[in-house]
């Protein structure tokens, strides 16, 4: 007995020793997993999901971050990614000038809308440029930018669907639900309402609609930003009737016609374009027995709401021509 109780104690100890050895081992293959960079978590920025939109051309463009650094290269698509929750690293001049966006004194100007400067904007370091695809000399500069690594949407923006379709993308980007419900739902529920009240009206005025600008003066259609809403509306344009209008706006036609209404829009230097058009009036006498004129419905359009891209004020645009072409419809309480 006395010979076999050592045995069995030296026995015991070698398998606590093994344990000892196991548990160590196991510990330290544990340290070594946790410790290890292959097998730690992913940081945040390598776990967020890139985000894809799809701009006026069709074409797909993805982000990997929710918050880029962007530019804008037109004053309304720098107030629309403003309205989406998104911040500015640069823009063109008219978003200065023309409109009180609230941007720091200090912002990067990149040229014009006309003249859109690339090195200027590659230099930024820009995650995404937005442009308009109906300005040639944005659309010349694409190849530029994207050799350079950016990532440009196009967009046009002629009515307010076309408006709606580029905030869903940009809110999108941002996340903010919450501010297309408020900058685009909560507007077209404006509008809709305004088209309802220009249905009960029996009547549909004839209109004219002109574009004027430092040089010369022409007739539109719905292809303008008004003649649009003139349609929506239940406006019959007469130059719709006379295409001829359309490159050479005829005093003769227009006295045929002689429309209940008279809207002009201006380009460029706004008294530049009413001094031209007031010039052309002047040499004929006949304008002024136009029943519009006569009666005081020759209208000159804000810029504001009706040549800059009214953005969340599309139903405002909506409300001013509706009082005007139907003021008993919407004057009622």
């Amino acid at each position: 007995m006395k010979r076999i109780l050592p045995l069995f104690l030296a026995l015991a100890l070698l398998l606590t020793g093994c344990a000892a050895v196991s548990t160590t081992e196991t510990t330290s293959q544990t340290v070594s997993q946790v410790d290890s960079p292959s097998s730690a978590p992913e940081s945040a920025s390598s776990q967020l999901e890139s985000i894809s939109i799809t701009d006026s051309n069709g074409s797909q463009i993805t982000l990997d971050t929710s918050a880029p650094r962007v530019v804008a290269a037109y004053g309304s698509f720098a107030e629309a990614w403003l309205l989406a929750g998104g911040q500015l690293c640069g823009v063109t001049q008219d978003a200065l000038e023309q409109r009180d966006l609230g941007l720091p004194e200090d912002i990067a100007v990149v040229g014009t809308v006309k003249e859109p400067n690339a090195e200027e904007i590659i230099a930024l370091e820009p995650d995404l440029v937005l442009l308009a695809s109906d300005i040639t000399a944005q659309a010349d500069i694409r190849d530029v930018l994207e050799n350079a690594g950016l990532a440009c949407a196009f967009f046009q923006v002629d009515t307010f669907a076309d408006y709606a379709f580029m905030m869903e993308q940009l809110c999108a980007i941002t996340g903010r639900e919450d501010l297309y419900e408020e900058n685009v739902t909560q507007v077209s529920q404006q509008i809709e309402e305004a088209q309802a009240k220009a249905a009960l009206s029996s009547t549909r005025p004839n209109v004219l609609l002109i574009r004027a600008f430092s040089t010369g003066i022409k007739a539109k259609t719905d292809d303008e930003l008004a003649g649009a809403i003139l349609k929506d509306l239940g406006a019959h344009n007469i130059a719709d009737d006379h295409p001829s209008m359309l490159e050479d706006l005829s005093l003769e036609e227009v006295i045929a016609a002689d429309p209940d209404y008279i809207f002009v829009t201006t380009m460029g230097d706004e008294q530049k374009a009413l001094d031209y058009l007031n010039g052309l009036i002047q040499q004929n006498p006949a304008w002024s027995e136009l029943s519009a004129v006569k009666e005081d419905r020759y209208i000159v359009l804000p810029k504001d709401l009706f040549h800059y891209k009214p953005n969340n004020r599309w139903g405002e645009s909506y409300q001013y021509l509706g009082e005007i072409l139907y003021p008993q419809l919407f004057h009622e309480e």
